[in-house]
């Protein structure tokens, strides 16, 4: 009797296989960040020469997971798009963690672990904590932005509206692959982050895709959260 096939929905082997490449996959994870970087950059974050990152990110174009950004004679790469960072924050909740080997690492962990961006939202403890805190004070229930919610996250400058309006999910909540608690994504978390960000209330730090807490944002959080911080501990240092 001959092999049966089955019916697919979507081809999912061409992208699952250029994930699947290390090299590929450590520049597609520098990009989680959601900045654009340039190729050099690239390449040295994945430990690899700029020829061979070149012909990485030509693959990575070719198959529509990374997007590029010119500026005069330069290019930089970013990801097509937040599905993508979606399949592969994914992916880190299911894979293993890396062992440390080193007290840089160590400091890199933990600071990924207290605030970072998870493409363009904030992830992490704090990312974790911020939706505590909307539920607590009222503002987030059941899934849901409530009046007072939205009418607190307007105040700060977040548009929420431009937020519903947007072509992909309002507020989902994500399980965050190091807390393993839901942290808050989708427009609404982009938006709020965008906010955060141009404030100053959370600033770039040096290890990619961590973000630090500043002495404004401890204000302004206290402020909207009654009191109540987005941190733990003592900020790494």
């Amino acid at each position: 009797m001959g092999a049966e096939h089955v019916a697919r929905d979507a081809d999912i082997a061409p992208v699952a296989a250029l994930i699947a490449d290390p090299t590929r996959a450590a520049i597609l994870t520098a990009l989680l960040g959601g900045r654009a970087l340039a190729a050099g950059e690239l390449a040295r974050l994945a430990g690899v020469s700029a020829a061979t990152a070149s012909a990485h990110l030509s693959r990575l174009l070719d198959g529509r997971l990374v997007d590029v950004v010119r500026q005069g004679r330069h290019r930089y790469y970013r990801l097509a798009g937040h599905e993508v960072a979606e399949v592969l924050e994914v992916l880190a909740r299911m894979s293993a963690r890396p062992p440390v080997r080193s007290l840089r690492q160590s400091r890199q962990a933990r600071l990924l672990e207290e605030a970072r961006t998870c493409y363009d939202h904030l992830a992490g403890r704090a990312g974790v904590l911020l939706l505590d805190r909307l539920r607590e004070g009222g503002h987030w229930r059941d899934g849901e932005l409530t009046p007072e919610g939205e009418r607190s996250l307007s105040g700060i400058g977040v548009d929420v509206a431009a937020a519903r309006a947007a072509r992909r999910r309002f507020a989902p909540e994500c399980l965050d692959w190091t807390e393993r608690r839901a942290h808050l994504g989708g427009a609404l978390g982009a938006a709020l982050t965008s906010v955060f960000l141009e404030r100053g209330w959370y600033v770039r730090g040096t290890v990619p895709r961590a973000v630090v807490l500043t002495d404004a944002g401890r204000g302004g959080l206290a402020e909207l959260f009654s009191g109540k911080e987005l941190t733990s501990h003592t900020p790494v240092t």
